[in-house]
Parts: structure tokens; sequence; C-alpha cells
């Protein structure tokens, strides 16, 4: 559409009124072909190979696979220096909380670690994201073990449990991969904001309140997630089931890991001091518990950790049977919901240091991780926010920092493990406290209150389905919720009423701006909408319920009655058949009632169907116009505008 396009003089002296303009006709295959580039291609990924010589289009193709190979060449010392220092501090964050995480998912310890190691050496290769740290996290590990629960009682059936805990990390790698490959990434974005907001806050409290097992040293606690269950489990063991030494542990480190914390928020320089905490707390109360001797006490233990590197699994994956159906359902809800944790933590620092990552890379790199580390004894691992912070803070240059926290792990695992032997349960469960209660945003829920109150239901309803039901029922009606909002958007699009700006040829609208009057004989709506098979007849039904309501106005004022309705349709960025067959259903009922129907401004896709169509033939090409004020002045020339 041009805007010098089709210009038409006025009657008589006056402004020129400028007609839209109809773009030239295109071949459909290539119009369609466009539309399909622009919804999986947007970003054009093969321009960096046009104009290339063969040689050099393998080097920017390995680059892309791998990209590495890319800020590998201009890597230096400088950047290593940085890259040590974030490795070997999130290296300190990562193994308690592995070690905790691994129990949440109903793992033994050692694969918390293993997921620690290979998946970060993956990643380091392919991830495009130069601060994002991989391993296990709270949210997954709980999310995982819950659906496998219902599937596998760990305790009764552990070996079938853990292949399923394979199986369930290779398709969550597949989802995940084949989102990237077939470019549809575009999918995770679905799941509001408002709504994972809600569902990552009942998730840290559902995860808080199953450490109490571990904190208050409950032996027989309820294997259900939701608050009545854990809190009806805590207080029939109290107080003569709890053990006052195991409190006495959780309830000092727990404080000592929030003031490090504390310490960590009120000044950037000190960042390394919440990191290193758990570690810390981790050797300070093993090596008491040992010269205590205070497992003889009944103060709960790790026990036992194994000592080497991640055996192969390949062969524990299921690939037949009913287990398999079972896995590809449990990966494909987990691996979806890390992925959109991941990608966004990497959306987020690149923004603070002003670079892109590439959506659809991250998901080949976090699926290609994910399928390899299921091969390595390793469940799913995504991007962490609290090491991912550190990393940042830190001073990470590039994923390098990935490696050599995977270097570390590699030496705990060889050399450290059965030092953990004597590390007290109810740590842990302080060290996982600390970590989740991050993920409760207070001020993201006082904001989305503000800001929309559908996303506010959104929010409480994912949170209150998580802590009172289950993780997954309130991850579905996060989902639900989000998906009920883009259909209430498309069905029941906005229509408002414009009125003229005093002293300009502005139209907008009239309850926003008060002052703007309407002018008399005319209406005018806008349509803030694609006009669809979804809302064709809601946009129809409600323009009509405008006029009459207009029409009751006039009446009761003794003003002049409606003449002419104006449709204004640049946000209108689209039509299909029902939304022509709804305009042109509109123009009979207006005839009936002696009103002219008007459209200003249609985009290029509009006009063009409007006029393939035929119903630019029905309403008048004379009656379609470049802007409103071009519209109202071409109306009746009786109609007396009001200034």
């Amino acid at each position: 559409m041009s805007a010098k396009a089709n210009p038409v003089e006025g009657d008589g002296p006056g402004p020129y009124i400028y007609k839209v303009g109809v773009p030239p006709k295109q071949n459909l295959f290539k119009e369609f072909m466009h539309h399909v580039r622009e919804t999986f291609f947007h970003d054009d990924p093969l321009r960096h190979f046009k104009d290339q010589p063969k040689s050099k289009k393998f080097m920017l193709g390995l680059q892309a696979v791998f990209p590495v190979f890319e800020w590998g060449k201009t890597y230096d010392l400088h950047k290593f220096r940085g890259d040590l220092i974030a490795g070997l501090t999130i290296a300190s964050l990562c193994i308690p909380q592995d070690i905790g995480y691994a129990k949440l998912a109903n793992l033994d310890p050692k694969y918390g670690l293993y997921s620690s190691f290979v998946p970060p050496l993956v990643y380091a290769c392919m991830g495009s994201s130069r601060d994002i740290a991989i391993g296990p996290v709270a949210v997954i590990s709980l999310l995982l073990g819950t659906l496998l629960q219902s599937e596998v009682d760990p305790n009764t059936n552990p070996n079938e449990y853990l292949r399923l805990a394979f199986t369930a990390t290779f398709f969550a790698g597949i989802t995940q991969a084949a989102l990237g490959f077939l470019r549809l990434g575009f999918l995770i974005d679905f799941l509001s904001h408002a709504a994972v907001v809600g569902f990552m806050g009942g998730v840290a409290i559902t995860i808080s309140l199953q450490q109490l097992k571990g904190f208050l040293g409950i032996k027989k606690f309820t294997k259900k997630t939701d608050i009545i269950a854990v809190l009806g489990s805590v207080f029939k063991s109290a107080p003569h089931n709890w053990h006052w030494q195991t409190i006495v542990i959780g309830a000092t480190f727990l404080a000592f890991l929030l003031a490090a914390k504390f310490i960590g928020k009120k000044d950037r320089k000190w960042f390394w001091i919440p990191a290193i905490a758990p570690l810390l707390s981790i050797i300070i109360s093993t090596f008491f518990v040992f010269i205590t001797r205070a497992d003889k006490q009944g103060v709960a233990i790790v026990e036992h950790l194994d000592k080497g590197i991640n055996p192969l699994s390949v062969d524990q994956i299921y690939f037949s049977g009913s287990y398999l159906i079972k896995g590809v359902r449990i990966g494909v809800v987990a691996g979806m919901i890390a992925l959109t944790e991941a990608v966004a933590i990497g959306r987020t620092f690149a923004a603070m240091k002003d670079y892109q990552i590439d959506g659809n890379k991250e998901m080949v790199a976090l699926g290609t991780m994910n399928v390899v580390g299921s091969m390595f004894s390793c469940y799913i691992a995504t991007g962490s926010l609290s090491r991912s912070a550190v990393n940042f803070m830190a001073g990470c240059h590039t994923t390098v920092s990935n490696i050599i926290m995977s270097i570390v792990v590699l030496l705990t695992l060889l050399f450290i493990t059965p030092l953990f032997k004597y590390t007290p349960n109810a740590i842990l469960a302080s060290i996982i406290i600390n970590a989740v209660i991050s993920l409760i945003d207070i001020n993201a829920f006082v904001l989305i209150w503000r800001i929309d109150k559908f996303d506010f239901v959104a929010c409480m309803g994912a949170f209150l389905g998580v802590i009172f039901v289950s993780v997954e029922i309130g991850l579905l009606i996060a989902v639900c919720i989000s998906f009920a909002k883009i259909l209430l958007q498309v069905t029941r699009p906005r229509t408002t009423v414009l009125g003229k700006i005093p002293r300009t040829a502005v139209y907008r609208n009239i309850q926003q701006y008060p002052e703007a009057s309407m002018v008399p004989g005319v209406l005018i709506i806008r349509v803030d909408s694609a006009i669809y098979f979804s809302n064709s007849n809601y946009v129809r039904e409600r323009t009509l319920r405008w006029l009459t309501e207009e029409e009751e106005k006039v009446q009761a004022g003794n003003l002049p009655g409606i003449q002419f309705l104006i449709i204004e349709m640049s946000p209108v960025t689209d039509i299909d058949t029902s939304g022509i067959h709804a305009l042109e259903d509109l123009f009979r009922a207006l005839r009936k009632r002696d009103v002219q129907l008007i459209l200003a401004n249609p985009g290029s896709a509009v006009i063009d169907k409007i006029h393939v169509s035929l119903l630019a033939d029905m309403i008048g090409h004379d009656n379609i116009f470049l802007t409103v004020a071009d519209a109202v002045a071409s109306c009746s020339p009786k109609l007396v505008e009001v200034v």
C-alpha cells in the first residue's frame, strides 16, 4: 500500500484525498512461500552462506552447529582467566546442589553429579549463550521425580525407575532438538510469563515443604507433594518423631546460607560468598558429624556415594514396551519446561551483555546434550538460574566456564565422593530451600496484578494448582489458562468508538481521550485485531451493537441520525473468508438501516482480499479511504463536524 497511490481531488478547493492503494498481483505460490519463510525462517539462517566459496561454506556450517569454532578463534588468556574463576565458583555451588537435586528426583546423589559432568561439555561446544550454566535444577528434578513416581515406585522397583528416568531424559532431548531443527521454538512462548511465575513460585514452596523431611529428621513422610498432605505428615509426626539434633544442624546452616545470600545481594563484589557457602556448609557439617559420630545418635546422613565417572546407560533406555510410551510422555513434558527455563535464562543474560542468542540453536544444543547425557547415566539437565547468575557475576566470557565446572565435577567423582558419606541430609535440605526460595518472586506477582488482572488469574491458578494439588496439575492449569487467554483475545478482540481530537484531523478512542468529540451522523469504529473465523461473528455483532447504542443516544438527544459507519482498519493485520462474509453481512444489515459502510486504511493483505472477494464492488470503491479524516470529509456534505 502506498500513500501516494491514486490521488483524487476533492470537490472544490481543499486537500487531496488519497485512495487506498491495491498492491500488485503476486504469484500465489511465491506469496505462500514468503509467509512460510517469515514463520519458520524469519532470521534468514542461511544469509551467511550467500555468495561464499564452498571451502568457506563448510567452515560456516561447522560454526553454525558448533559455535566453539567461531569464538574459539579469538579466545585468549584474559578470557580464560575470567572463565577459570567463574568455572571454579559455579562448581563449588553445583556440587552440593546436584546431590540435593538428585534426591528431589528420587535418584541416587551420584546421578546429580553425573548430570553436571557430561551435559555441560556438550553444551560448551554447541550452545550460543556465553553465560548460562548447565546442570540439574530444582524445578525439573521435582517435576521429573513426581511424574516418574506416578508410574514406578523408586523403592520397590529402583532399576525400572532408573531406566524410565534415562528414557524420559532421552526423549526430552529428542523433543528439544526436534523443536530446534524444525524451527518450532515459538511453541514454548505459548506458556505465558505470568503462568511461569506462578508455576515457579508454587514449585518453590512445594520443594521447600518437601525438605521438611530432612530438615526435621522425619523418617516416615508422605509421597504426595500438595501442601495439605505434606503439612499433615509433618504435624502428625510432631513432636516425638522430630529429631532435635537434625533441626539444630539444618536451622544453623540455613541461617548461614541466607546470611551469605544477603551479603552477596548487598554488594556485587561479594558474589562469591553465597556461591561457596553451600560447599562450605557441607564441608563443615560433614566434618562435625564425622568427629562427633552424630549419625549414631539418629542424624540422617548420605551414607554412600559411588566413586567413578558416568557409566554407559544406552542399554538402559526403553525403546519398546509400555515403558517407552511413559518415557516419551514424561520426557516431552519435562523437556518443554526445561527448554522454557533455559531459553529464558539465556535471553536474560544475553540482553545484559548486549549480544544475541539463536533460540533454535539453543534448543538443538540443549536437546543434544540431554540425548548424549541419557546415554551416560544423566537425567535432564538445563540452564540453572542461580548458577548462571553466579557465572555472570564471576566474570565469565565463554562457555569454557562450563568446561571448568565439568572438570571439577569429574575430579570430585574420581577422588572426593567418599568424603560425602557423613554429609547430613539436613544440610542438603537447607541448601535446596536456600536455592529455591528466590523462585518466589513477590515483586513479579504484584507487578502482574497491576498490569493485567487476567494474567494474575493465570499466575495464581498455576501457583495454587501446584501447592494444593500437584506439580503436573499446576503445570496443566498454567498451560490451559495461557491458551484460554490467547483464545479469549483472538475470539473477543477490542472494538472502540473513535472521536475527533479538537483542532486536529486525528481520531482516537473516546474513552482514552474524553475531549475527543464524535462527528454528528457518523459512527467511527476501530477493530483492534485481525478478523478471522474465530472472531468474525463477534466483530459483526459488536459493531451492530455499537450502532444500536449510539442510535438510542441520538434519539434521546434529538441529534442527527447515524448515516455513515466508518470502520478504522489499520490494526486489522489480516482477514480470512469468514471475515469477508462478516463484512458482507454487516453491509447488508446496515443498508436495511439506511447506513452506509465505509472502510478506512485497510492494510495491503486486507485490501487485496477485499478486492479479490468483490467486497469492494459491494461497498463501493469510493467508500474505501486511506484515513478516517478522508472518510469523514467525504461523507454527506450535510454533516456538520463538531470542532
